[in-house]
């Protein structure tokens, strides 16, 4: 008798793990970001209330550049990805998730950092702090296809792999450069970030996912949670 009632209890316990993996109460997932999708106000809501409402998914976070979410994401080793608009193979998917200014950085004594906007050629003729185009970022072709629209072409004399040695290095007096607004809530007294007069200086953030790979319910369900909260957003 004893032995049938452990029995009938560990099918009860699988029959409720069932279900819960089947309303996406629990199992994994995997969500590829960019390092700048913290700092967004509607990603970290979002991933606060669902480890606070389903403490039994695993979320598993890794911090990857654009480009290179995209064959994890084909592969169906991420679930979902949140990157920088950038050009996908048409095996993925995508909702923009934040549409955000670009905002100058320019260090606290330059005469830039005093204007109330500043606009993208004076930007381009400073000495320009970016990222290396090696790294894989979506700002990268982002920022300088802006640029672009206008004709100009900064000068980048220095080029690193992180945005928060970007504004490091804005900071100490190397140059200026642009970022998304989001990185805003990084305040250094010895830097400026100021708004940009272009009305088209604008970076967008995606959720992107597989259309081949069948996503298990807890994806489904935070994709869903996500794309309410940052409905109709505009940072």
């Amino acid at each position: 008798l004893a032995d049938s009632r452990q029995i009938l209890s560990m099918v009860d316990d699988a029959a409720a793990r069932a279900e819960r993996l089947y309303l996406g109460e629990a199992g994994e997932l995997r969500i590829g970001f960019t390092s700048s999708a913290p700092f967004i106000s509607a990603v970290s809501e979002t991933l606060s209330s669902f480890r606070r409402h389903f403490p039994d998914v695993h979320i598993q976070t890794r911090e990857i550049n654009t480009r290179e979410q995209i064959a994890p994401l084909n592969e169906g080793s991420l679930d979902l990805g949140l990157m920088r608009n950038t050009q996908l193979p048409d095996t993925l998917e995508w909702q923009v998730i934040l549409r955000e200014p670009l905002m100058a950085m320019i260090p606290h004594d330059h005469p830039l950092a005093s204007c109330p906007a500043v606009t993208l050629s004076e930007l381009a003729k400073e000495p320009f702090v970016f990222f290396d185009p090696q790294v894989g970022t979506g700002l990268y072709d982002d920022i300088l296809g802006l640029m672009r629209r206008y004709d100009l072409a900064p000068v980048i004399t220095q080029e690193v792999g992180e945005a928060m040695t970007i504004i490091g290095l804005v900071a100490a007096g190397l140059g200026v450069s642009i970022l998304p607004a989001s990185f805003k809530r990084v305040q250094l007294r010895e830097m400026r970030w100021v708004p940009i007069a272009e009305s088209d200086a604008v970076s967008e953030m995606w959720l992107v996912w597989s259309k081949h790979h069948e996503q298990s319910h807890a994806a489904q369900r935070f994709k869903k949670q996500l794309i309410a909260a940052s409905a109709g957003r505009y940072l």
